[in-house]
């Protein structure tokens, strides 16, 4: 009789945690879907036109990018990959390689004065989205250059 007790309360435990999880447990799991990771500074190396930025200038960089607000995920078709990766544009992307732990990923960052592309490549994949961020559009038209086409 005691183990269905201790049975029935356990059961009861789990149900309440699967029905009700805490809140360090959901941002957990959306944090493993979400397109837009945040960043840590100490993980980052920002790159712009060859050059790697000095620390202020990255850490700057790295929290307006995770300050930065999702607009929307734009559709890349199998075999368009190369179409994003390297687009033919005058806009010079600032390169984010992100090394953690066993994931490598590089974001490529093309700023122009309306919105903000970004292009995530992880191994083979290769996801495409676009954010809203008016500090680091000025901080990028404050200090990038264009290649004249």
């Amino acid at each position: 009789m005691t183990w269905m007790t201790i049975g029935a309360i356990v059961i009861g435990v789990i149900l309440i945690f699967i029905t009700s999880p805490t809140s360090a447990l959901v941002e957990w799991v959306l944090s493993k879907f979400t397109p837009q990771p945040k960043l840590d500074s100490k993980d980052v190396v920002v790159s712009f036109n060859g050059t790697d930025l000095e620390e202020a200038e990255k850490d700057r960089f790295n929290d307006y990018f995770n300050k930065a607000q999702f607009l929307e995920r734009n559709h890349i078709f199998p075999g368009n990959e190369n179409l994003f990766l390297q687009p033919e544009t005058s806009i010079i992307p600032y390169i984010v390689k992100v090394k953690n732990r066993k994931k490598e990923m590089n974001y490529f960052v093309y700023i122009s004065e309306d919105h903000i592309e970004v292009v995530k490549q992880w191994k083979k994949k290769v996801t495409a989205f676009s954010i809203k961020s008016a500090y680091l559009q000025n901080f990028t038209v404050a200090n990038s250059l264009t290649v004249k086409a």
